[in-house]
């Protein structure tokens, strides 16, 4: 159960690094507000959510304590991540706010997984 735990980990992991690293390749774009959500965002942020319920499935599944709240706080932003990609995915170019919001949730999540204990 271990092994498969640590792929879905590692699954997750990439689709974190998809939604961040379409953020950030458009970083340059967002300060001329010409930024826009990229596929590789919405299936980083599709990646997350799957693998995640995957994550909990099996961390209880394996008898593993899992923290609800934290879950809970972490599956809120990744909802409100993966509505606004998605709402905004064919637009031009998006508003520096609403695309600047999208990276600072993909961080809060990081760090609410890796500091939440």
């Amino acid at each position: 159960m271990d092994i498969l735990i640590h792929l879905v980990v590692g699954l997750h992991i990439i689709g974190i690094a998809s939604l961040l690293g379409g953020f950030l390749t458009q970083m340059k774009a967002m300060g001329e507000g010409t930024a826009r959500y990229t596929p590789a965002m919405l299936h980083g942020a599709l990646t997350m959510l799957v693998t995640g319920v995957i994550l909990v499935g099996l961390n209880q599944a394996d008898d593993q304590s899992v923290n609800n709240v934290k879950i809970g706080v972490k599956l809120a932003l990744l909802i409100v991540i993966l509505g606004l990609v998605y709402v905004k995915r064919d637009d031009e170019k998006v508003d520096k706010g609403l695309f600047g919001l999208v990276g600072a949730l993909t961080a809060a999540n990081v760090f609410i997984a890796v500091l939440w204990t």
